[in-house]
């Protein structure tokens, strides 16, 4: 089986080809991709050529780790039957010598019906967000910990933040960000110019943005033995005076992606009505235009979230 993938084959240098497929084994299931997004994170720094080293790195790769889709063909043990929707979290499954480190930005994908989680064909493009959603959850899920009176970033995942925080009954959050077009979008919180804001006494405040040189600013408007949590993928080594965390006993935190547990309990509060993932989508193109739409995803400051359209692709 072959299929249309997207292919970085090195910065900035990426486009459709046609890739093989491993073949099903049992417990695999076939998914036609409907939708894929576009991460301004990690799939950025790959694009860009900025990555620092990682585990499993390196070109030609297949980027993306959000996929939604129709279920073509399911083994009988897995559990699932040919027409469900599932979000797919990236694959690895193509039988020339790409790398498949994220590996979902293609027409049809191979993968362990374990890793997938099954959603309603109505999410249509907003399916491809659970993962988001779920790293979202998971950094406001884990141990000991509180959730956000301040968040730095009114990109996807500090909107998600914000909703995941309000949706929890916790007291709306501030939310900053530097870009007066960013700032509109809120639902039950507020977002301001952080030169507006002279609050000094924040318990918990997560950084969504990834900028660098943002610590000692934020340990600034820590209460004493307040927590930064750093949410976003920095890299630049990052660094803070000593002084002022030490005055405040200031405590640091670091939150990864997601885990099987977030992508239940995201797709509960979906499911639910808790959490709404509407506005979130600003761009959306077919995926034959990939090329395009990769540069706009990472140059273009209105472009919040870009979205993959694979109908029509082989």
């Amino acid at each position: 089986m072959r299929t249309t993938a997207v292919i970085l084959s090195g910065p900035r240098d990426l486009g459709l080809g046609t890739l093989g497929l491993t073949a099903p084994t049992a417990g695999d299931l076939v998914v036609e991709v409907s939708h894929s997004g576009i991460s301004t994170g990690t799939e950025k720094l790959f694009w860009s050529g900025t990555m620092p080293p990682f585990p499993g790195m390196g070109y030609p790769l297949v980027p993306g780790y959000e996929s939604f889709g129709e279920v073509v063909e399911a083994a009988p043990e897995s559990g699932y039957r040919v027409g469900e929707h599932v979000f797919v979290p990236g694959a690895n499954c193509y039988t020339a010598n790409v790398r498949g480190l994220f590996g979902g930005a293609s027409r049809h994908l191979v993968t362990p019906a374990s890793r997938v989680a099954r959603m309603d064909r109505s999410m249509g493009a907003t399916g491809a967000l659970l993962a988001l959603a779920a790293t979202a959850r998971h950094a406001l899920a884990g141990f000991n910990t509180a959730l956000p009176d301040l968040i730095v970033g009114h990109g996807t995942l500090g909107r998600l933040l914000a909703r995941l925080t309000v949706a929890a009954g916790a007291p709306a959050p501030t939310v900053w960000d530097t870009n007066p077009a960013r700032r509109d979008g809120a639902i039950g919180y507020d977002v301001i110019d952080p030169a507006d804001d002279t609050r000094r006494d924040y318990r918990a405040i997560y950084d969504a943005s990834g900028a660098p040189g943002l610590l000692d600013q934020l340990v600034m408007r820590l209460a004493k033995g307040g927590e930064i949590v750093l949410a976003g993928f920095y890299t630049e080594p990052v660094a803070f005076a000593f002084p002022p965390a030490f005055m405040r006993e200031a405590r640091f935190r670091i939150a990864a992606e997601w885990n099987a547990d977030d992508l239940t309990a995201t797709r509960t509060l979906i499911e639910s009505g808790a959490l709404s993932l509407s506005g979130l989508i600003t761009h959306t193109r077919p995926a034959r235009d990939a090329t395009g739409a990769y540069q706009t995803a990472f140059e273009d400051a209105s472009c919040l979230k870009m979205i993959l359209d694979w109908s029509g692709q082989a």
